[in-house]
């Protein structure tokens, strides 16, 4: 709006001003020298002022017209971004602003808002089908348990070991989904407490072994460790993500055949200052169009996490949780079914701080 008035000031003054100093010095008709500089002069000053003051005028109102042509302009695109705010806090879904084409800042706004509608649309969408999975979870173990019950009630059986076995298993099995539901949820709103230490990445990665290697024994999966010398330790929490590793190993054994096998590796990162701690296996594999879900609670694919391979569906969601955590990251990698999984956990040599 400045520059606006500064312009229409600068072209008023140029276009009036000599003319009506020309004007006044034809119209003074004087002969003495004198008395032609003191015309000169009032004809400067009388030309100055009237240039001065329509140009001002005219600047002002140029700017006064700018003005209102931007203010109605942003207030349309304000109140576009108000309505669409409005509309999503009731409910509506779809919901998206167009650019005005004012400027980077309202663009920048308008990608803002759209950005967030797509995160909203999606967080609904997964806490839809999340009431939905806990439902299917919660669905089988009560069922199996009400019909044991009947059929006790009925005497149409006994209570033997294997009703007692039955009955324990599932209602084991509520337990483990209730604690796991319990602990992604503090994990992903960050109530987690971490004890960081500085640790050897190859420690981690050997007791993770340890610890499944008699059920990698029982399932008939050869077990392998590799890891890169010379590693710089890491500063984590080793609970957590002995937590992590085993979440990870137990997704390779579950989709592992016999005679298979999970390799567990350690090496220094693409970047600078990073760690890679892998489990690569030789099990099912996951088809490109479930890579980018597989971490998502619940999320089921036929060649990657069915639940016929007994896991509770949160496990990959609590590995994320507890990575980012640490101020990692976790990423799935496979050629597809039947060609095995990888599964990469990328570390900072030093832990951001808490």
């Amino acid at each position: 709006m400045l520059a606006t008035a500064a312009l229409t000031a600068w072209l008023v003054a140029g276009a009036i001003g000599p003319s009506i100093f020309h004007a006044h010095l034809l119209a003074s008709q004087v002969d003495d020298p004198d008395a032609a500089v003191e015309h000169a002069e009032l004809a400067f000053r009388t030309a100055s002022a009237v240039a001065l003051a329509l140009s001002l005028t005219l600047g002002a109102a140029a700017a006064f017209a700018v003005s209102v042509v931007l203010t109605r302009r942003i207030g349309r695109s304000l109140a576009s971004v108000a309505t669409a705010a409005h509309r999503i806090a009731q409910g509506a879904v779809g919901v998206r602003v167009e650019s005005p084409d004012m400027g980077a800042e309202f663009t920048a706004l308008t990608d803002a808002f759209n950005r967030m509608a797509d995160r909203l649309d999606e967080s609904e969408r997964l806490r839809g089908r999340l009431i939905s999975d806990v439902a299917h979870e919660l669905r089988t173990p009560v069922a199996t348990i009400n019909l044991a019950l009947e059929a006790l009630e009925d005497g149409v059986a006994q209570l033997t070991p294997a009703t007692v076995e039955v009955l324990r298993a599932q209602g084991n099995r509520l337990v483990r989904l209730s604690e796991d539901l319990a602990s992604v949820t503090r994990a992903e709103s960050g109530a987690l407490t971490l004890d960081v230490t500085q640790t050897e990445p190859g420690d981690l990665l050997e007791q993770a072994l340890l610890a499944a290697r008699d059920r990698a024994a029982q399932a008939g999966v050869d077990l392998v460790l590799d890891v890169e010398p010379g590693l710089p330790r890491i500063t984590v929490d080793p609970d957590r993500m002995a937590q992590v590793l085993g979440n990870l190993v137990d997704n390779a054994l579950r989709h592992t055949p016999r005679d298979g096998r999970v390799a567990l590796a350690a090496v220094r990162g693409d970047h600078p200052g990073h760690v890679v701690l892998s489990v690569t296996d030789t099990g099912t594999g996951i088809a490109a169009e479930h890579l980018p879900h597989v971490f998502e609670r619940f999320y089921r694919a036929d060649s990657a996490r069915d639940r016929e391979h007994g896991g509770s569906g949160v496990g990959l969601a609590i590995t994320r949780a507890l990575v980012e955590a640490h101020g990692g990251r976790v990423s799935a990698h496979s050629v597809g079914p039947g060609e095995g999984a990888r599964f990469e956990v990328t570390l900072p040599v030093v832990a951001p701080a808490s």
